[in-house]
């Protein structure tokens, strides 16, 4: 597989998070994040992508994996399944963009999925890398501002990058 990472002789996959980028066309997305997401092995968007052009572009980068959020035109929703379980080197990651006008918590989206190593998920706009019982609960909160990378390999381990351009 191309792009993989060998530490201590374990492999390793970069794996790109973002959520929440709220725009129409991918040339809009900021330069730092296209190149920050074309070093990963795989790019997770937990929804609120609004359109088609923005998985078209990042497709050109790396492997792409989406779900859908409340904000997406119906182009985006017909596509897109609205969670989803993601497998990386044998590790399940839960993907969902979350729902509600008080905020997503990390209770509400594990009760959507079971079996799960991490769970990704968007909507809040807040960061969080947290791990709780024994699972990762990760939003990388909004893509103009944060992104996330998850090292996945015996483990899944999270990074947020805030305000990186």
């Amino acid at each position: 597989m191309v792009g993989i990472v060998y530490l201590n002789k374990v492999r390793h996959m970069k794996v790109g998070v973002i959520s929440d980028t709220h725009l129409r066309s991918f040339p809009e997305m900021p330069q730092e994040l296209i190149r920050a997401m074309s070093q990963m092995d795989l790019i997770i968007h937990a929804g609120d992508i609004v359109t088609l052009d923005i998985i078209k572009g990042l497709e050109k980068l790396a492997p792409v994996r989406a779900v859908c959020g409340n904000m997406d035109l119906p182009e985006v929703r017909i596509k897109l399944p609205e969670k989803q379980v993601v497998e990386v080197e044998g590790r399940k990651i839960g993907v969902v963009h979350g729902y509600g006008s008080v905020g997503v918590t990390a209770e509400q989206v594990k009760q959507l999925f079971s079996d799960v190593n991490a769970v990704v998920f968007g909507h809040t706009h807040e960061p969080m890398n947290k791990l709780i019982g024994g699972v990762l609960f990760f939003n990388p909160g909004r893509a103009c501002n944060s992104y996330g990378i998850l090292t996945v390999g015996n483990k899944i381990t999270g990074e947020i990058k805030e305000n990186y351009f």
